[in-house]
């Protein structure tokens, strides 16, 4: 019923895993449960930030590191994903995180102030840094060769029915209860998670602990790695404030990141397989998909702030506009699965960036009086391409890497993410700030609504750019076919 291949080592954790068709959609619907969670939890956290500002009576500056604290706990522990899982059994180890992230959760809708939220979710991104990676890795790992594509388009449909979901929940339970509820929604589904995975990913061997106690833990690349990504990411958001101290914490943290760089590429056994980027296919891919990230995510933060305080939206009608982004995506993802399997990933990428870089173009020009329902369909846009290209990127870049190293290229992958995300909120917060600035020197000295509605559509012009680049860069993307 259940088999590894035989060819492949037993102490390898990337040994070839062949289920039945019954066993491989028990383990997805063990899977997707908490994936979703952490999914439903990010997008709220967008559309709940400026009542957060209110409710706690501090600035947004103070109120992104609810975003940004809980993605560089994430980075934290994205490195030590594919360790543990090798440690103590992926199908375990995937059921501890989202523990964690429940016990995070529930510490969240128990903060009395901005300094216990932004610590209860550095808590819950500890766990919730390795529930993606760790899932991502045994749905690849068990979904057939040639339809791998297809499984990770298909994926993207329940995956997104949480952002979908998030910005109505959000926005309802902001107006109808109380932003702790956003936290509490996590408990029911988080122990969904756990009862289903206590059924299906925990008796099967091909699931178990594959880790060699002879194997060195690289103790140095799980302190430099963290350390490095926060330094940069604190230099960046203390730009303004503080100069020299973000010029030192930048460097230090450059420092560091060479170090890492160096020192993983030499340990036997690293916590991020940098030794992946010697295939020139993953190292490409990673690059679009970095670009994809910093225009897309980056910018997303903005959008429910934009309607909020300039067009008096109310959380549930921001929370109705943002749905729009995962329904759009969502309808794309199993197509560009099919599409991918087929043609490749050039047509996905070019397209899929270049459709975001039009959406965001389209953003920059919106003004009090845009209609609503144009909004929606210029977000829905931003989906399309998402939709597009995000899993297709994902799976072309699992696919580049080689295969010996997939339960190690996840966590490499979502460190990526987890580092450009607040890096690229913070520097778009940066140029916000410096743009609303000029606005109001130089032809708004008397309105300042006036100068920051014109800084937030330079912001949005300055991420269509960076999308654009994308687009033309995703165009040396080589096919997988030709692989030796």
């Amino acid at each position: 019923m259940l088999k590894r291949d035989s060819s492949a080592s037993t102490s390898n954790v990337n040994a070839v895993v062949t289920v039945n068709r019954e066993s491989f959609i028990y383990a997805l619907i063990a899977i997707i449960p908490g994936m979703m969670m952490v999914m439903l939890n990010s997008t709220a956290m967008n559309v709940a930030i400026p009542s957060l500002t209110q409710d706690f009576q501090v600035s947004f500056e103070i109120l992104q590191w609810v975003i940004n604290g809980y993605l560089l706990a994430m980075a934290v522990t994205v490195p030590l994903s594919g360790w543990f899982s090798d440690r103590i059994g992926a199908g375990r180890a995937y059921l501890m995180t989202v523990m964690l992230f429940i016990i995070g959760s529930l510490l969240c809708s128990l903060a009395q102030n901005s300094g216990q939220l932004i610590a209860f979710r550095i808590i819950q991104g500890l766990g919730g840094g390795m529930i993606q990676p760790i899932g991502m890795a045994m749905i690849f790992r068990l979904a057939p060769p040639d339809k791998k594509g297809q499984i990770m388009g298909m994926l993207g449909i329940p995956m997104l029915i949480a952002p979908a979901t998030g910005p109505i929940l959000s926005g309802w339970l902001l107006e109808a209860t109380g932003w702790q509820w956003i936290f509490l929604i996590n408990l029911p589904i988080g122990a969904l998670a756990v009862w289903l995975g206590l059924s299906h990913l925990c008796k099967h061997d091909y699931l178990q602990k594959t880790h060699n106690k002879q194997q060195s833990f690289d103790r140095l690349g799980v302190m430099l790695a963290p350390t490095a990504f926060v330094l940069l990411t604190l230099s960046i958001n203390q730009l303004s404030s503080n100069t020299w101290g973000s010029i030192m914490m930048g460097g230090t943290g450059a420092l560091l990141l060479i170090w890492l760089c160096i020192h993983e590429l030499r340990h036997e056994n690293p916590i991020l397989e940098l030794r992946a980027f010697r295939a020139y296919r993953f190292r490409r891919g990673m690059i679009v998909s970095s670009i994809q990230y910093a225009a897309l995510n980056g910018s997303i933060v903005f959008i429910p702030l934009f309607l909020q305080n300039y067009r008096s939206y109310s959380p549930f009608d921001a929370g109705l506009i943002m749905s729009m982004l995962a329904i759009t995506s969502g309808l794309l993802m199993p197509v560009g699965g099919k599409v991918y399997d087929r043609f490749g990933i050039r047509p996905l990428a070019c397209s899929g960036m270049g459709t975001i870089a039009v959406a965001l173009l389209l953003l920059s020009w919106i003004n009090e009086i845009t209609n609503h329902l144009l909004i929606a369909g210029i977000v829905g846009l931003l989906g399309i391409g998402m939709g597009l290209c995000m899993m297709s990127l994902n799976t072309y870049i699992l696919q580049s890497a080689p295969a010996s190293m997939i339960s190690r290229i996840t966590p490499l992958t979502a460190a990526g993410a987890n580092l450009i995300i607040p890096v690229a909120i913070a520097c778009l917060s940066n140029f916000l700030a410096m743009r609303t600035f000029s606005h109001t020197v130089n032809e708004y000295k008397y309105n300042p609504v006036a100068a920051e509605m014109a800084a937030y559509s330079d912001t949005f012009l300055l991420t269509a750019c960076i999308a654009l680049g994308g687009a033309f860069f995703s165009l040396l993307l080589k096919p997988l076919k030709d692989k030796k």
